[in-house]
Order: structure tokens, then C-alpha cells, then sequence
């Protein structure tokens, strides 16, 4: 004789289920707010190191001109070092104008690949970084070469952006040496959507204003899809707080 389950029995079954499902997605919200933590850890941590960096050496890591002296010649010829990927602290030196840009000419490239390095080789972040780009652009970063974030595929990167305007990603104004986090992409810098607008605008409040377009810390990404703006110009917009999808990626500019 076949018996069917109870109400009681069926109730019970409901319930365990909604507990474990109520489980999961609570466990994923907590696993994802520490993620977004930590972001503004890190950025802590690499605004602390370089500026520590500067208080022992005098230069930008990636910009000085003698990091060689102290930590030895991935290649003795500037522009064979600039290609050159160290597996030890071998590394170039930088041109000492105090932009940490992709290239210095006449000295050594990937000046933004070999900031970490240098900070690395200082011992004031953990890692281990070759200084030298992982593509067919001056720009490619992989995890070979730029520090890899707590959250998802983010990963961080810097460069001199010097006056942005009219760009399809960033508002106008002047960024200087700026870091972002963001997803990687194919012989790109990381510049790919990691935040919800909200989670960014968390950040943005913690770090700085909360505005997008203002301050030292900036949404980028399409504006209409993470901010209320029309276009790189409009900087009074607001974030897109009512957007639930992943669409912005953090700029943090004139660092150093």
C-alpha cells in the first residue's frame, strides 16, 4: 500500500527548503559586501605603499630614474628593458617627470607595469609582478603584471591620463596619475563593469563625495547605463541607484 506525505510532512519540507535557499542568498549578499570591502582596502593599501614609497625614494614607483641601483638591470639597453619581464626584482628605470605612464621615451617603458613591480620589490605590497605589458598593447594588463582585487575578475591598474575630454567612458576633467578597478579585457587596461551603481556609489561615499563626476573618485563605464548623465560633460549627475545590473567600473584620479 502506497501512503502519499502528510500536510504536516509536506510543510516541513517547505520550510527546511525555504531556510537553505534564505541560507544561500543571504551567504551570497554577505560574501559579495566583503568583496566590496575590501575594495576600498586595497585602494587604501596601494594609496599608503606608494606614498611610503615616496617618503623612502623620493620618486613614483614605476617613475624613478635609479630604481636599477637598488634592485638590479632586466636589461642593460632602455628599450630591450622596457620588454624585458623580470622573474626576480631585475627591473628599468622610469624618466622621473612624475607621470606613471605606459611609455617613457628615450628611457623605459611600461612605467604602469613596473609601479608595482617596484613597490613589490620595495616590500611594501605582496605579490610578485614582471613590469611589462601582456599583449599586442602597450596597455594589456593580466595578473602577471597588475595586482588581482577580492572582487570577481577586478583588477587594478594605473596610468597618466593627464585632461580626459569627450571620452565614451570617463567625464571630463583632469586625472592625472589615476587607478581603476575593473573586469579585464583582452589587450586592455581593466576597465570592464565590476559595480552595481549602487555598490560604486558605497564606495564613492566612503572614499570621497558619493558624485560621480566629482572629486577624486569617479564612476566610469557608459554613462546613461551607471549615471544620470548625458555625456562625459554633464558633471552634476547622479548615480543610477534604481540600475540593478553591473555596469560601472571605479576611477580614482590625481593620486600622486
Amino acid at each position: 500500500m502506497k501512503h502519499a506525505f502528510s500536510l504536516v510532512e509536506l510543510s516541513i519540507v517547505l520550510v527546511i527548503l525555504g531556510l537553505l535557499t534564505g541560507g544561500i542568498l543571504g551567504g551570497q549578499s554577505l560574501i559579495r559586501a566583503a568583496e566590496l570591502r575590501a575594495v576600498t582596502t586595497e585602494y587604501n593599501r596601494w594609496v599608503t605603499a606608494t606614498r611610503t614609497f615616496q617618503d623612502k625614494y623620493f620618486a613614483l614607483p614605476g617613475d624613478m630614474t635609479n630604481a636599477q641601483s637598488f634592485w638590479g638591470v632586466a636589461h642593460a639597453t632602455p628599450s630591450v628593458c622596457e620588454v624585458t619581464p623580470s622573474t626576480t626584482t631585475a627591473t628599468c628605470n622610469g624618466d622621473g617627470n612624475g607621470q606613471v605612464s605606459y611609455y617613457a621615451v628615450g628611457n623605459s617603458a611600461n612605467e604602469s607595469f613596473r609601479f608595482w613591480q617596484h613597490l613589490a620589490n620595495a616590500g611594501l605590497i605582496e605579490g610578485t609582478y614582471d613590469g611589462v605589458t601582456h599583449g599586442s598593447n602597450v596597455y594589456s594588463a593580466t595578473s602577471a603584471n597588475v595586482p588581482k582585487s577580492r572582487l570577481g575578475t577586478g583588477h587594478w591598474h594605473i596610468s597618466y591620463w593627464g585632461s580626459v575630454t569627450g571620452d565614451a567612458y570617463l567625464f571630463d576633467g583632469q586625472y592625472g596619475n589615476a587607478m581603476v578597478v575593473g573586469g579585464l579585457l583582452a589587450n586592455d587596461w581593466p576597465n570592464t563593469s565590476l559595480f552595481k551603481p549602487e555598490e560604486l556609489w558605497n564606495i564613492d561615499t566612503k572614499l570621497d563625495d558619493g558624485r560621480p563626476a566629482q572629486g577624486k573618485v569617479l564612476s566610469g563605464g557608459l554613462f546613461a547605463n551607471c549615471t544620470t548623465a548625458a555625456n562625459s560633460a554633464d558633471l552634476n549627475a547622479d548615480y543610477r541607484l534604481n540600475q540593478p545590473a553591473v555596469s560601472c567600473f571605479l576611477m580614482s584620479r590625481n593620486n600622486f
